[in-house]
Formats: structure tokens, sequence, C-alpha cells
């Protein structure tokens, strides 16, 4: 029995696909919990399933087997009506492909996916080291920049659950550890992450670390 206090749930998760007539089995079996003021960690080979999962647990991609609840609410039984509210609401999500709007500036890029004001998108753009540039468009950024830029977006409205999918997979060593540090102050002020990455200093920040090749808890963090 899952523990009441758990914000996410994750059953006997599994995905699959089919690749020319052959079923490919993406993970299986993978089950934890996630409850507030948590930070779990997903690491794993390219191509081992870390974005599916993370995916999954967001409430975009049904997955093959097993249940996902989110809140008390087995997130794959809902409408998808409810399903994408629950999302906006409570569940902040910066995908690898960053998905920011071209044609927007950086606050209105903040605002547009999570209902804050200007001076709050402003806050957290300042905050990952992009005050001065709250005016600038994603084409005039870095990567990096623009991958911190989908940060703010996805941490601003102050969701439940942040799930990030590389979060600092083109930073440099400074803003990794500026990233990682906002998103551990997030789970100290009560919120939860659930990240993929490859980076070896998680080890530093996650309470902790799910390998998703052998589906084995790799660390606790002793709190």
């Amino acid at each position: 029995m899952s523990n009441p206090a758990s914000l996410l749930v994750v059953n006997d998760l599994g995905h699959m696909f089919s690749n020319r007539g052959r079923e490919v089995r993406v993970f299986e079996k993978c089950s934890f919990e996630l409850a507030p003021t948590q930070f779990v960690a997903v690491q794993g080979a390219s191509g081992s399933g870390k974005t599916t999962l993370l995916l999954a647990c967001g409430g975009m991609l049904a997955p093959s087997f097993g249940e996902v609840h989110f809140q008390g609410n087995n997130l794959f039984n809902l409408p998808h009506s409810q399903r994408t509210k629950i999302r906006a609401v409570s569940i902040g999500y910066l995908f690898q492909t960053l998905e920011l709007v071209p044609y927007l500036n950086l606050t209105s890029n903040v605002k547009i996916a999570t209902g804050v004001s200007s001076v709050v998108a402003n806050q957290w753009l300042d905050r990952l080291g992009l005050g001065a540039r709250c005016q600038s468009y994603p084409s005039e950024l870095s990567h990096g920049q623009r991958q911190r830029v989908a940060l703010a977006r996805a941490i601003a409205h102050r969701p439940a659950l942040v799930i990030a999918d590389e979060p600092t997979g083109n930073l440099d060593n400074q803003n990794s550890e500026l990233v990682f540090s906002v998103l551990k102050e997030y789970v100290q002020d009560g919120g939860a992450v659930l990240m993929a990455t490859h980076e070896a200093q998680t080890a530093t920040f996650a309470d902790c670390i799910i390998d998703i090749e052998n589906l084995e808890l790799l660390k606790a963090k002793a709190r």
C-alpha cells in the first residue's frame, strides 16, 4: 500500500513500442513514490527510457503497463481535459526540447505557460541569471540560456511537482550549480522534483537516485 502522504505514486510502470514488427520494451516494472520536499533523480544511458518515464509521470504519455497516481488521482483514468488541468496547475515540466515560443520575449514565455505576473516571471528569470535579458527573444540566447528560461517557466507558478528532463545538459559548471541550487531550494520550500540527468553531482542534491536500466534505488541521502 502506498504512503498517503505521497504526491506521486508509480506502480509497476512499463512502456513498449513496435519497431519493424518487433516489440521493444523501454523499461518495465518501475515503481517508486515521491512526496513533497523530496528530490528524486533518474539516471541511465541515452535511450534507456528516462524521458519516456518522465512524460508518463507528467500525464503526457500513457504507459503500456502500470499506473501513475498524482495527488490521489490515477492520471490515465481521468478524462483528457481533467488531466490537462492538473498538469497546468500542479505540474511544471521542463522539456529537453525546451518548447519556448520564438516570437515572445523571455518574460512572456514564462507568463504564457504559468499565468504569473510579469513581476514574478522576472524574479525567476533574475534568480536564474537572466534578469538583464527579460526583453530578449529565445533566438538571441544561447541554448544554455534558453534552458534556464524553460526552467523559470516550469517553476514560476510554484507547482506541487517540477519534472525536469536533463535541465543542465548544456550548461557549464557554474550554471549547472545554479540550476541545482534553485531546484534544491524549491524542494526545501515544500515542492517536489523529479529529474532525469547524467550529472555526477546529482548525488549531492537528490534524496534518491533511480537507475532506470536496473530499476534500483542507488542512493538515499540522510536528511
